[in-house]
């Protein structure tokens, strides 16, 4: 899924640089913790879903924006990359507690 992020970037007309300087972007949901976990969790998740970035993808295909498009495109790329390293959507008990197990937690199974 990474690398379809990357294909969809490059159908974009933006130079390179902007796909490396915007991958962690979508961190920024984590400031969501700064309000709790239930916040931080629902902030985090809506950066992270790639549901979301596919929507906004498509909206941006649907207004022909590439600007829409680029958004959706790095919240995907994201999102894919984080699933890569280990890290899932949040669960409101704490940042560690994913979908896909608790980070750190090396015997998850």
């Amino acid at each position: 899924m990474f690398g379809l992020g990357i294909y969809l970037f490059n159908q974009l007309p933006y130079e390179w640089w902007w796909f490396l300087v915007l991958l962690l972007a979508p961190d920024i949901g984590m400031i969501g913790y700064l309000f709790g976990n239930k916040t931080g969790a629902f902030a985090y998740n809506i950066f992270h879903h790639k549901g979301v970035a596919i929507a906004i993808y498509l909206l941006g295909v649907y207004l022909t924006s590439p600007m829409v498009q680029l958004i959706g495109v790095i919240l995907f790329s994201h999102a894919s990359f984080d699933r890569i390293l280990g890290y899932g959507l949040k669960y409101d008990k704490g940042f560690k507690y994913t979908h896909l197990g608790e980070i750190g937690n090396h015997n998850n199974g």
